[in-house]
């Protein structure tokens, strides 16, 4: 669903916890070349049964090697249980380059980082880049169980060494009960930066104590949209400057849809506004921003949008570079 892919190799697959694995993957032939990828990244699976997922990286500047790690979530709709049950050392995938919308500000005096789960393998990669900058951090570690929780002995090993790292586990079974995160969070200074990744659950939770606790800087990364998207009430024309058509999007459709529909091919992959493969730059009208990726900021500068989800404020039109 990529305009351009990578052929990678399944070169290693290892057991983490419970239900997580981390996957290898390396170039499948010289001539292909995996460009490095930031703190924070993600990349498209493309999976033989037709399916694409997006998962983190955890280990960010690596040389032609790219590990993520995937849950074999029990309400897979087919992509975890494909990789787990299917996916096996020497089999080749094809794979997008790297995307990054949950980058590490790398000039932050305070950083706090949180993780629930499956959600600590961005978090696990951002702490690798800073630990290299020696840059002060602190992490907070949710899961239900010790069990539960991946890259435990990876942080231990991280911390030798790395005197500006703070870690601070909590374990639903042994606690008895969610993580307070306005507790866990407060006490911090107006420029700190804060980020997260994890369930909705949690996700929901970060952001009230954010918001409450009066952050300036909060960084989101998501599994999946907190809610459904609701289809268009009208219609709407686009203009498409580099391909020099104009289309109109019809009521209860989506901008990618018509994009497709009139023979173009945009990337694309999660149809859900939380992937990024499908950000487009605005050059002119007003977007009705429905992703889960931009930030409050980003969105009303209005210079790009996620045509999967977004569409056209009531009675604009949109030119995008596309």
């Amino acid at each position: 669903m990529s305009a351009s892919t990578l052929q990678a190799l399944v070169f290693n697959i290892r057991y983490k916890s419970k239900g997580i694995i981390s996957i290898e993957l390396r170039p499948a032939s010289p001539q292909v070349l995996f460009p490095l990828a930031e703190a924070g990244a993600h990349l498209d699976l493309h999976l033989a049964n037709g399916l694409v997922r997006s998962y983190s990286l955890t280990n960010p500047g690596a040389e032609q090697s790219y590990v993520i790690a995937v849950l074999h979530d029990p309400k897979s709709r087919g992509g975890s249980r494909f990789i787990h049950e299917q996916l096996r050392v020497g089999q080749f995938v094809e794979i997008s380059a790297p995307r990054n919308h949950f980058r590490l500000d790398e000039t932050a005096a305070q950083s706090v980082l949180v993780a629930g789960g499956i959600g600590i393998t961005p978090i696990y990669a951002m702490l690798q880049r800073m630990r290299e900058l020696a840059m002060p951090a602190e992490l907070i570690y949710c899961a239900r169980s010790r069990e539960d929780a991946a890259y435990v002995r990876d942080l231990e090993a991280l911390k030798l060494g790395y005197a500006q790292l703070s870690v601070h586990y909590h374990f639903d079974a042994e606690q008895g009960a969610p993580a307070d995160l306005q507790k866990l969070l407060e006490g911090r200074f107006v420029e700190t930066h804060f980020y997260c990744c994890g369930p909705a659950s949690m996700m929901a939770a970060f952001e009230q104590a954010c918001e409450t606790l009066g952050a300036v800087h909060v960084h989101l990364e998501r599994f999946a949209a907190t809610a459904a998207q609701s289809p268009e009430t009208e219609g709407y024309f686009v203009e498409l400057k580099r391909s020099g058509k104009k289309i109109q999007v019809s009521a209860g459709s989506s901008l990618l849809d018509a994009m497709l529909h009139a023979g173009l091919k945009p990337d694309f992959s999660c149809r859900e506004g939380v992937c990024g493969s499908c950000e487009t730059k605005v050059l002119s009208g007003e977007v009705d921003h429905r992703d889960q990726i931009l930030t409050k900021q980003e969105k009303a500068a209005n210079k790009s949008m996620m045509i999967c989800v977004s569409g056209c404020t009531a009675g604009s039109s949109l030119v995008l570079d596309a």
